[in-house]
């Protein structure tokens, strides 16, 4: 099995896990003389072989990302990278579009709002990021689907 398709799986087992556990919910009442529209322990016994399975898969793809290098840095190292480009990604976004929204005056007695950042340059530092979190990505998935899983 590829990377890839071991995320996808861990992908639908959770899923799964949490279709189960709002079944579970809607069926752990009922009135007095009325019996579940699902069987609570057949649920449960699901939802722990769901939950086994999903522990075993994420075992093998943490393994496996630990294993794996793409130009000399191992694919832990990549995803923690794209997580956190993400993360500073969205910051200097939202900061660039913040720092846009200067209000017009009607009149020169009104408030003049002035931006504190230059717009232009961090929205340069912004596309470039945004280039760089792509091809990050790009490489990540291209690993995925050319990693096997012990």
């Amino acid at each position: 099995m590829k990377l890839a398709e071991a995320l996808q799986e861990r992908a639908d087992l959770n899923r799964r896990i949490q279709q189960l556990q709002q079944r579970l919910n809607s069926n752990a009442v009922v009135q007095e003389g009325e019996l579940p529209a699902e069987d609570p322990a057949e649920l449960l016994a699901e939802l722990d072989g769901c939950v086994e399975n999903l522990e075993r898969l994420i075992a093998r793809i943490n393994l496996a990302n630990c294993r794996t290098e793409v130009n000399g840095e191992n694919l832990t190292s990549l995803l923690a990278r794209r997580d956190m480009l993400t993360v500073k990604l969205g910051a200097y976004r939202n900061l660039a579009q913040s720092a846009s929204q200067v209000s017009r005056r009607a009149t020169r007695t009104e408030i003049k709002l002035l931006s504190t950042v230059n717009v232009k340059e961090l929205q340069k530092q912004v596309d470039q990021m945004a280039k760089e979190l792509r091809l990050l990505d790009n490489s990540i998935q291209e690993t995925n689907w050319n990693t096997e899983l012990d």
